[in-house]
């Protein structure tokens, strides 16, 4: 296929040393900011079918969910305060994201880490003590400062410590700590949804401030990555340091020359440009600009986000009980966690690109399959009873659907953007895939349940054409990155049959293979 060009490059470099414990250790941390953001995605939907916690926080949701108020099975939970206190998290974490975006590239990378478990602690304390819905709203809005730190940092931070041949699996423990984030948050609304008195939410929500005093006290000890303390002037010494005990060698003089070559490159293209904020749009940037935009956009029109804040929702909208619902939340959460394993496992071996592209198929034809299922059941109007057998069966291909998501788009979606960019703008693209991340989330979260009410079934169809959308542009438009390193990424689109035209090739003897 066209787009499928991937650069193998024979003059790559592999340095020397080894998976070291201490990385592991070191991206285990940062990545228990996925932990935070897999939690809070995880826990607002099965709190928000808690009746227990409608009743007095959302009494016109409450009052349609008991069947008080009549409404068909599309509508009965549409309601734009609800899903605010869903979507108030990303709006937070968008407009946070410049702000820790010079943070990470000024401060390091390791000190917006520690800054966004610091406000995340804060806003789990508001949640637990809610007694309105304003103290609800200024919590979730502080989990979501806190949340834009972490995912502005985290990621950059795993791509930058792990050695080239292993970035893809690292930084994919970031997707996977956001999976077992929500399966452990579903695990406990299940739980607390059985306490008697009605303050089993509490619970719930307070139990957010656990993942992120593992973030802060795992950070603490942990030092910032090589690239970063270039970038801010250490030492020769106190870098060399670092790389040793990271790369578990003594031999780290190459990487450390090719990291100081990197941020001297860095420097003369910021100080060629006014404000290096802006130095992103220039014409070489294209393509990582595309991608940055793109893959994020298109990461949350799969309509995975549906599924997970608000799983329990829609499984109680299907049919389902409200322990059916949460537990039926618990079974995708286990399924995710299992598919973000497998990625974990192969993105290393067998690249992104096959990924991407087996994962839209998949999630296609299951949103097609889903759709139409739910249109033969309840059709136009929204009422209908379902058989346990049919209700199980969109159960079992809902975790198809989520399974393809999750060792596919979860992950990639965080990674590619990180890996792309050079060091003289990761800072500033990294901080741009999160706007989006955050954007796309919040505006998903906050008009899916009036789009169900409005759209029906046909909402299924339209994540569909999306997913449709975004299969494609992979196959033609995004190239390999898999194995190369870091700050030799630049020629994958110097070589890539469409991007080339926006990128100089530097080197004529690279060598380019058709996947």
């Amino acid at each position: 296929m066209a787009g499928g060009a991937a650069v193998v490059d024979s003059s790559s470099k592999v340095y020397p040393g080894r998976m070291s414990a201490f990385v592991i250790f070191a991206s285990l941390v940062a990545a228990c900011g996925g932990l935070m953001l897999g939690y809070d995605i995880g826990i607002s939907g099965g709190v928000t079918a808690m009746s227990s916690f409608l009743q007095p926080f959302f009494p016109d949701v409450y009052r349609k969910e008991q069947g008080i108020v009549s409404s068909n099975q599309y509508c009965k939970f549409d309601s734009h305060k609800l899903t605010f206190f869903t979507s108030s998290l990303y709006l937070a974490a968008l407009l946070v994201q410049w702000p820790a975006s010079y943070s990470t590239s000024k401060h390091g990378r390791k000190l917006s880490i520690i800054i966004g478990a610091v406000i995340f602690l804060l806003g789990a304390a508001f949640n637990a003590a809610a007694i309105h819905v304003a103290m609800l709203y200024i919590g979730r809005l502080l989990l979501g400062l806190g949340v834009g730190f972490v995912i502005q940092a985290a990621p950059l931070y795993l791509s930058e410590m792990a050695p080239s041949k292993s970035r893809g699996s690292l930084n994919t423990i970031f997707q996977l700590m956001i999976t077992i984030g929500i399966l452990v948050a579903n695990l406990v609304n299940y739980a607390t949804n059985k306490i008697q008195g009605g303050w089993g939410w509490r619970l719930s929500l307070g139990l957010a401030a656990l993942p992120a005093a593992i973030v802060l006290l795992g950070s603490i000890s942990l030092p910032d990555t090589p690239n970063s303390m270039i970038e801010r002037g250490a030492s020769e010494e106190d870098v060399k340091k670092n790389l040793r005990r990271i790369r578990g060698t003594d031999d780290v003089h190459e990487e450390y020359q090719d990291l100081c070559d990197a941020c001297a490159n860095a420097s003369k293209a910021a100080n060629n440009n006014n404000n290096n904020k802006l130095a992103i749009f220039q014409r070489k940037y294209v393509p990582q600009m595309v991608m940055t935009f793109l893959i994020p956009f298109f990461q949350q029109l799969t309509g995975i986000n549906v599924i997970m804040f608000y799983a329990p929702v829609l499984f109680q909208t299907l049919g389902f009980g409200n322990d059916a619902s949460l537990m039926s939340a618990v079974i995708t959460g286990l399924v995710n966690v299992a598919a973000t394993g497998v990625a974990f496992l192969v993105v290393d071996r067998y690249g992104r690109r096959p990924l991407f592209l087996e994962g839209g198929l998949q999630m296609l034809l299951s949103q097609v399959i889903i759709g139409s299922l739910i249109w033969k059941v309840f059709g136009v109007a929204g009422v209908a009873s379902v058989s346990k057998g049919y209700a199980y069966g969109i159960v079992a291909l809902i975790c198809v659907y989520v399974a393809g998501f999750a060792w596919s788009w979860g992950p990639l979606g965080w990674l590619v953007p990180s890996e792309i960019f050079p060091l003289e703008i990761r800072s500033t693209g990294q901080g741009i895939n999160a706007t989006i991340n955050m954007l796309m989330t919040f505006v998903i979260g906050q008009v899916f349940l009036s789009l169900l009410c409005a759209t029906k079934f046909g909402l299924f169809f339209i994540f569909a054409f999306f997913v449709l959308s975004m299969t494609l542009f992979v196959a033609f438009f995004l190239p390999e990155t898999k194995g190369i390193p870091i700050e030799d990424m630049s020629k994958v689109w110097s070589q890539h049959w469409f991007w080339r035209r926006f990128v100089p090739c530097e080197d004529s003897t690279r060598r380019v293979e058709m996947v």
